[in-house]
């Protein structure tokens, strides 16, 4: 068995950790969403630890077992589907760290100190809604390119 076939396995289960785990988060939201202030602060900070401790690393992982793969194997960083992947991967990092997670932690702190109907919390909770939708609709094409190696020919 090859070192590319060994990393590239790490990197499809990472992908399954920090896609499976982004993809629970609007369920468990959307379950939540009528019950009492004690259970939304649960299952909210619920998610951010996963996304902390779970998802996120996984993303950065996946970052250091694609560049590992493309240097071990034959591939080249200029080829449309990785170039585009290592783009979209960026711009998804860097909106879940320092968009996303800080919403999150916000929209957590409004949930504690001022309620679900207020309009600090309101306004957290739409943008994590809008910054989740977001956040998916870039990891799906990215896992789109990955599977598909789409070419610009």
């Amino acid at each position: 068995m090859s070192l590319f076939v060994v990393v590239k396995f790490v990197h499809v289960v990472l992908a399954i950790i920090a896609v499976g785990f982004n993809a629970t988060y609007g369920v468990w939201l959307a379950r939540v969403a009528r019950e009492p202030i004690a259970t939304q602060s649960f299952v909210l900070k619920g998610i951010k630890r996963l996304d902390d401790w779970f998802a996120n690393p996984a993303y950065v992982l996946l970052a250091v077992t694609g560049v590992t793969m493309v240097l071990v194997g034959e591939l080249r960083f200029t080829t449309f589907w990785i170039a585009a992947g290592i783009v979209l991967w960026a711009i998804a990092v860097a909106l879940g760290f320092f968009v996303y997670t800080p919403t999150l932690r916000n929209q957590i702190h409004a949930l504690e100190t001022a309620g679900p109907e207020s309009a600090d919390y309101k306004r957290y909770a739409a943008n994590s809604r809008f910054l989740g939708i977001l956040l998916a609709v870039i990891v799906v094409v990215i896992v789109f390119f990955m599977v598909t190696k789409p070419t610009l020919s």
